[in-house]
C-alpha cells in the first residue's frame, strides 16, 4: 500500500510538472507568433497560430491572434471556415463569432451576409442588458455607430422601454453629431431618474456652441407643449434660460409654473433677487410686479413691494441724463408704501432707499437726514440695521462738505462693528475720506491693512486706492497731481459730473507726462460712458492703449474698451480681438479669465 502511494505521488508530481511545461511552452509560442504579427511577418505568425488552434486547450486565446493574421494575409476563405467551425464548435452561442462572419462579408462585399449576421448577433444578445452593452461598445469602438444604436433599439423593443441605456445611446449619438437625437436620451434619462441636476451638468458639458444651445431649446419647447403636466421639462427650460441670462423668457415659464401649481411665489422670489444681482433691472421689476399683484396678502408682500421699486428706481438711476421728475416719483412710490404698510422693522429698507434718493439726485440733504435719523430711530433694535444708516449719513455729510461729521459716523460704526464687513466698509470710507481731504499717507496706511480684509471687494478697492497712491505721489513737492484728481473723485461721489469733466479737461492739459494720465482718462472715459457719451468714452480707452499700456490702468482700460465694443456697440469681431490682445498682453490680468470667457462665447465655441 505504501509502495502504491508512493507511486501515485510520483505520478501526479511528473503530471503537474507537465502542465507547466505545457503551460509554458504554449505562452512561449503565443509570444512568438504576436512578435511575428507585429513585425508584420505574417505567414510565420500563421504557421504558429495555426497549430495552437487546433489544440482544444488553447484555441480559445489563440482565435483573435489567428483570425487577423488570416485577414491580414487575405486568406478569405480560411478565414471564413475558421470562424464557421468556432460557431459550430461553440459550446454557447457567441454573438461576437457571427459579429466577426460578417465582418469579413463586408470586406468581401457580401453585404446582405454581412447585414444577415450583424442581426443574428443582435438578436442574441437582446435579452441580456450586459450583452448589450458589451456588443453595443464594441460597434462602436469600431466606428459603427449605427449598429451599436441598432442594438440598443432591438433591446429596447424586447423590454418594451422606450428609456433603457439612455446614456450609451446619447454617447453614440454624440459620436454621429446628432445633437436632437443626443438631447433627447439625456432628457429621458434625467426624467427617469429623476436627477435634473445631473442632466443639467450634463447638458451644460455636452452642448458645445450657440446652434446646439438653441436646439436644447427648441427641443424643450416642445415638450413643455406636448406634456404640460410634467414640470421637469419646465424646470430644465428654466433652467437653460437662466443660464443664458435670457430672463424674460425664463420669468414667463416660472409664472406659467407658479400659477397652475400655487408655488406663492417661493422659487419666483428667489428668481427676482437673481436677476437684480445680475443688474437686469427692468425684468427684476418684472417679476417683482408680478409678485405684489399675484400674492397682495402675503408675508412677502413689503420685500417684494420694496424690491419693485427698488428696480424701478436702479432703472431709472442707470439712464442718462438722470430725470428728476423720475426720482420725485419714485419717492412718491415708497411713501405710498410707508403709508399703506407702515413705517415699521418690515419696511426700514424702503424708508432708507427714500432718504438716499433726497441726498444724491435731488440735493435735499437736510430731508434726507431727517429721514435717515427717523430710520435709525424706528430700527434702533437692529444695530447692523443702524450702522448702516450711519454709513449713508457720513455719506451725506460728506456731500455737505462737512467731512468731520462724515467721520465721526464711520468711526462710529468701526467701533461697533469692530471685525465685521461693515466695519471693514467703514474703514474703507475713512480712508477715502483721508484721501479726499489730501491727507495720502493716512489714507495709504489704512488701506494697506484692508488689504488684507475678508471681503474681496473692500480688499480689491483698498488695494486699487493704495496702488494709485503710491504710483502718483512723491514725483512732485506738493503732489498736486494727485491732489487735484482726488478733489475729481469727491465731485463724482456728490454727483457733481460736469464739474468733474470741467475739471479732468483741465488736468488734461496741465499735467502731461504726469503718472496721473492715465488715471485720469480712464475716470473720465467711464463718466462719459455712463452718460452715454460713448465715443468720447472710446476715444479716452483708446489713448491709454497707445501711449500708457504700461501704466497701471493699461489692462482696467483694455478690458472696458473690449467689453465697450461688445456691450454697446456690437461689435463682436472687434471685441474678440480686443479681449484676445489682454490675453496676450497681460497675461496676469485679474480679468484674464472673464476675458477668456467672454472670448469664447463670442467665437461660440462654449456656453460657459
Amino acid at each position: 500500500m505504501y509502495k502504491y502511494k508512493m507511486m501515485l505521488k510520483t505520478f501526479l508530481k511528473a503530471l503537474c510538472l507537465l502542465v507547466l511545461l505545457s503551460s509554458k511552452m504554449f505562452a512561449q509560442d503565443v509570444a512568438l507568433g504576436v512578435e511575428y504579427f507585429k513585425a508584420g511577418e505574417y505567414e510565420k505568425a500563421k504557421s504558429i497560430f495555426q497549430k495552437l488552434a487546433k489544440s482544444k486547450e488553447s484555441k480559445d486565446e489563440v482565435y483573435n491572434y489567428y483570425l487577423e493574421t488570416l485577414l491580414k494575409l487575405k486568406e478569405w476563405n480560411e478565414a471564413e471556415k475558421y470562424i464557421k467551425k468556432q460557431i459550430k464548435n461553440a459550446d454557447k452561442e457567441n454573438p461576437q463569432f457571427l459579429v466577426d462572419l460578417a465582418r469579413l462579408y463586408e470586406n468581401l462585399e457580401r453585404k446582405e451576409e454581412a447585414q444577415k449576421n450583424y442581426l443574428l448577433a443582435i438578436e442574441k444578445v437582446r435579452e441580456n442588458e450586459d450583452a448589450v452593452r458589451n456588443l453595443a461598445n464594441n460597434f462602436a469602438g469600431r466606428g459603427q455607430f449605427d449598429l451599436a444604436i441598432q442594438t440598443i433599439e432591438v433591446s429596447r423593443l424586447f423590454f418594451k422601454s422606450d428609456d433603457k441605456y439612455a446614456i450609451e445611446l446619447a454617447n453614440f449619438y454624440r459620436a454621429q453629431s446628432n445633437i436632437p437625437q443626443m438631447i433627447e436620451e439625456y432628457l429621458k434619462f434625467g426624467l427617469v431618474t429623476q436627477n435634473q441636476e445631473m442632466i443639467q451638468v450634463i447638458l451644460q458639458d455636452e452642448l458645445k456652441n450657440e446652434k446646439e444651445t438653441a436646439e436644447l431649446e427648441k427641443i424643450l419647447y416642445a415638450k413643455v407643449q406636448k406634456f404640460p403636466n410634467t414640470t421637469y421639462y419646465n424646470e430644465i427650460l428654466i433652467w437653460h434660460l437662466i443660464q443664458k441670462k435670457d430672463f424674460y423668457k425664463a420669468f414667463v415659464q416660472l409664472r406659467a409654473l407658479d400659477r397652475r401649481y400655487r408655488r406663492d411665489g417661493v422659487q419666483m422670489t428667489d428668481f427676482g433677487f437673481l436677476v437684480h444681482q445680475n443688474k437686469d433691472y427692468v425684468n427684476a421689476g418684472k417679476v417683482f410686479e408680478y409678485l405684489v399683484k399675484e400674492y397682495p396678502k402675503h408675508q412677502n408682500y413689503p420685500l417684494w413691494r420694496r424690491m419693485l421699486i427698488n428696480a424701478k428706481e436702479e432703472v431709472i438711476k442707470t439712464t442718462y441724463p438722470i430725470n428728476q421728475s423720475d426720482i420725485r416719483l419714485l419717492i412718491g412710490e415708497y411713501t405710498k408704501m410707508l403709508e399703506e404698510l407702515g413705517t415699521n422693522q418690515r419696511t426700514l429698507e424702503a424708508l432708507k432707499s427714500k432718504g438716499l434718493l433726497y441726498a444724491f439726485y435731488l440735493n435735499e440733504k437736510d430731508t434726507a437726514i431727517a429721514v435717515l435719523e427717523n430710520a435709525i430711530k424706528i430700527g434702533a433694535a437692529d444695530q447692523i440695521f443702524v450702522d448702516k444708516c450711519k454709513l449713508d449719513l457720513g455719506d451725506i455729510y460728506l456731500l455737505k462738505s462737512e467731512p468731520w461729521e462724515a467721520t465721526l459716523l464711520y468711526s462710529q460704526v468701526e467701533k461697533s462693528e469692530k471685525d465685521s464687513p461693515l466695519g471693514y466698509e467703514a474703514k474703507l470710507r475713512n480712508a477715502k475720506l483721508a484721501y479726499f481731504r489730501g491727507d495720502f499717507e493716512l489714507a495709504k496706511e489704512v488701506l494697506d491693512i484692508l488689504k488684507q480684509a475678508t471681503s474681496r471687494e473692500i480688499a480689491n478697492d483698498a488695494m486699487e486706492l493704495s496702488l494709485m497712491i503710491q504710483e502718483n505721489t512723491g514725483e512732485d513737492s506738493t503732489e498736486s497731481a494727485l491732489k487735484d484728481y482726488s478733489q475729481v473723485e469727491l465731485l463724482l461721489f456728490q454727483h457733481r459730473n460736469k464739474e468733474a469733466v470741467d475739471k479732468l479737461n483741465i488736468m488734461e492739459k496741465a499735467y502731461r507726462g504726469n503718472p496721473i494720465m492715465d488715471d485720469l482718462l480712464f475716470l473720465r472715459a467711464g463718466v462719459y460712458l455712463k452718460q452715454g457719451d460713448v465715443d468720447k468714452g472710446v476715444k479716452d480707452l483708446e489713448n491709454i492703449m497707445q501711449n500708457y499700456p504700461h501704466d497701471i490702468k493699461g489692462d482696467d482700460a483694455l478690458y472696458l474698451l473690449a467689453k465697450t465694443y461688445q456691450e454697446v456697440l456690437n461689435q463682436s469681431t472687434k471685441a474678440m480681438n480686443l479681449y484676445q490682445e489682454l490675453l496676450v498682453k497681460y497675461p496676469g490680468s485679474i480679468f484674464g479669465a472673464d476675458a477668456r470667457k467672454r472670448f469664447r462665447t463670442l467665437r461660440g465655441d462654449s456656453i460657459n
